[in-house]
């Protein structure tokens, strides 16, 4: 049922995910049981990594990857200001600093050379970087993974936004985001407004065998049954010298971030319909692109990234709203009496009070700020409903 008012994300529910939440609740296991594992696996293959982790939010996920990577006190991690604020608090979490980078004013993405600019910056030394695929659109991970590695860096990619995205590699490969072809890690959110739903759930992706085991330990309470972890054989052997069957050790400071089997069950059924969304949701940014051409110079979509297919989270479309003559929160309101709804993606988070307000000279992320728009962007959506949009966007902009 198409809701009254157009949100700009939504989700895209259908009996068969009702049935495999169903089919959970009937089973014997509604957390830590088969669901789990089967949801990984598929996770896994869908974007051609080794192993996938699956835990009960993007944060948690962007969490347990500055775990593993063992960030902390002394350390900092560069983060383009253009992304939610939960990227940067990751870091926080740890005890690690945030170097704030800069971003391409009509992409919102980091570009290389903000990276270059943030490892000048003065801090604690740098150690890893996000790159955030902001909207869909993919960073150009050949230039950030060879800089970084340069820099002895290690690369988390914050893909929150970029389920199904595939990019170029140097040597003319389709790359899917989260294969962690250019990166230690990458990170996903299954929130209701993302590609794919679990409810609330979050998936790590990475090739590294020693991270995805941290990750799993850190996953849950810092947790392990694996003998060859433990430490205190005097209560882990028995007489016979084999494991009581029993036993596990804590050997890390953990947390309770795992995603259970309804979770699973419903972010498995889902991501059989991937390609379905992925190509949705790309047919409707190609409409969205058509029909505003008339309202250029003033209203434009973002610049679209060569060499990158995006599996687009957003449709965000660049007002020059001093031309227009309207602020940002009257064409806003315009628009929902319209029955129209739209987001702001993001507010730059160096300017956070939590961060301190940072005044710093980052202006490409000033221009986006100035000029984006989310415009309503899922999968359930018909062309009337784009056709919808633009019409009343047109009608305020006139």
């Amino acid at each position: 049922m198409t809701p009254s008012i157009l949100p700009y994300g939504r989700q895209s529910i259908d009996d068969n995910d009702i049935a495999a939440v169903v089919e959970v609740l009937r089973s014997d296991w509604l957390t830590t049981g088969p669901a789990v594992r089967s949801f990984e696996e598929a996770f896994a293959a869908a974007v051609g990594a080794r192993f996938a982790v699956a835990c009960n939010s993007g944060t948690a996920g962007l969490h347990l990857a500055c775990l593993s990577l063992g960030l902390g006190a002394g350390n900092s991690v560069v983060v383009p200001t253009n992304t939610f604020v939960a990227t940067a608090n990751a870091v926080r979490y740890v005890g690690a600093e945030v170097r704030f980078a800069d971003v391409d004013p009509d992409t919102g993405l980091m570009r290389p050379e903000d990276l270059a600019a943030a490892l000048k910056r003065p801090g604690p030394p740098a150690v890893a970087v996000f790159p955030v695929h902001f909207g869909g659109q993919a960073v150009d991970m050949n230039a950030v993974w060879s800089l970084a590695s340069e820099h002895g860096l290690s690369v988390v990619e914050d893909a929150c936004h970029a389920l199904g995205t595939t990019y170029v590699s140097r040597g003319g490969d389709s790359i899917k985001v989260g294969s962690c072809h250019d990166a230690a890690m990458a990170v996903f959110s299954m929130h209701p407004v993302k590609t794919i739903t679990m409810g609330e759930g979050g998936v790590v992706t990475t090739n590294d065998e020693a991270l995805y085991k941290r990750l799993n330990r850190f996953r849950s309470h810092g947790i392990t049954r694996e003998p060859s972890e433990f430490l205190n054989n005097e209560l882990a052997l028995d007489e016979n010298t084999e494991v009581n069957p029993w036993y596990y050790e804590a050997i890390d400071t953990g947390f309770n971030y795992r995603a259970s089997d309804i979770n699973c069950a419903l972010g498995l059924s889902q991501l059989r319909k991937l390609d379905q969304f992925v190509t949705r949701r790309r047919f409707l940014v190609d409409l969205y692109d058509v029909l505003l051409r008339p309202l250029a110079p003033v209203v434009r979509p973002c610049r679209r990234v060569p060499g990158c297919d995006a599996g687009f989270h957003l449709y965000v479309a660049l007002i020059d709203f001093d031309r227009l003559g309207m602020s940002r929160g009257t064409l806003m309101h315009t628009l929902r009496n319209a029955g129209i709804g739209t987001q702001v993606h993001y507010i730059p988070v160096h300017r956070q009070p939590v961060f301190g307000n940072m005044h710093l000279d980052l202006v490409g992320a000033e221009q986006y700020y100035r000029r984006c728009l989310s415009l309503p962007l899922y999968p359930s959506m018909t062309d009337d409903d784009v056709h919808a949009v633009v019409a009343a966007l047109k009608s305020a902009v006139a």
